[in-house]
């Protein structure tokens, strides 16, 4: 559901929360540890253009050698170390607060690896590809936390991964543009967000107590919420997220797309526009079409 406003320069569309819930948590098998879904699979037409968000905890062994086709993904490191391994011999270590985005296009094959005996802590999204991009070449960025700029105001900061926010451009350079900001604020601060009003856009918690959006919805660590957003606006047209924090290290992770509004199959590790098309990925897999074994 999206919320209409008369499309006027001086004003802003105010941003409510539509939707929100807590992340539920189960053990899994070692060498994976625990596993959430911030945001569920079954629901990626409410979440268009993102598919899904999976919070991981890991040990090394559970994220070996595996393909992918026709979306990307943005992995967001919350603790420990991820060393990425991919078979056209890319590989480095990402520490917490960095970012690693991956367009698997026609044919990723890659590893994400716990470092040693760390527990690697992740959050990834999955973020759709339109048809017509699901074949472009595959390709790997890696995003330092140290190179993302940062936009202080009183009370906190916004750093940028990626988009147009706060005056600055994140480096994060998707091939389906979104923005991907983390907000810091200490209790007592309110900071207004801006990003396109008609992007859908969701929030998540990762510390903290704040109220959120133009009524208020209280959300803690662990939280989670979607938000209304203007369909048929313009995406020139800025749109106004309040956050108001309650408690000291308030931090929470934002992130906004234009939905692509075309249906899709996620089918394992695959999501492409029909089950055919899952089929052919998984016989071009087997048929040796994603090349060699990233190791």
């Amino acid at each position: 559901m999206t919320k209409e406003i008369s499309s006027q320069p001086d004003i802003r569309f105010q941003r409510s929360v539509k939707d929100q819930w807590y992340v539920q948590y189960e053990e899994v098998g070692f060498p994976a540890i625990q596993k959430g879904w911030v945001l569920p699979v079954d629901r990626w037409r409410d979440f268009d253009p993102f598919i899904l968000m999976a919070e991981d905890w890991f040990k090394r062994g559970t994220f070996s050698d595996h393909p992918h086709r026709g979306f990307q993904t943005v992995t967001y490191v919350v603790d420990g170390r991820l060393e990425h391994i991919d078979n056209a011999g890319g590989r480095d270590i990402l520490e917490p607060g960095d970012v690693q985005y991956m367009n698997a296009g026609w044919a990723a094959r890659h590893a994400e690896e716990g470092v040693g005996d760390d527990i690697a802590h992740t959050l990834q999204l999955w973020l759709n590809l339109p048809k017509h991009l699901k074949q472009t070449d595959t390709s790997y960025q890696n995003i330092y936390s140290e190179n993302a700029p940062v936009v202080p105001f009183e009370g906190g900061s916004v750093k940028v991964f990626s988009g147009q926010v706060a005056g600055v451009k994140g480096p994060l350079e998707a091939l389906v543009p979104i923005t991907l900001s983390e907000i810091s604020l200490s209790e007592g601060t309110t900071y207004v967000h801006q990003i396109p009003e008609t992007h859908n856009a969701f929030v998540y918690v990762l510390s903290g107590d704040i109220d959120l959006g133009d009524n208020q919805v209280n959300l803690n660590k662990h939280g989670v919420a979607t938000l209304t957003y203007l369909e048929s606006g313009k995406e020139e047209n800025v749109s106004e997220l309040i956050i108001k924090a309650n408690s000291r290290r308030s931090k929470v992770l934002i992130y906004s797309g234009t939905p692509i509004k075309e249906e899709i199959v996620p089918y394992g590790p695959f999501v492409m526009n029909t089950m055919e098309e899952i089929k052919q990925a998984y016989r071009d897999f087997h048929n040796g079409k994603f090349g060699p074994p990233a190791k």
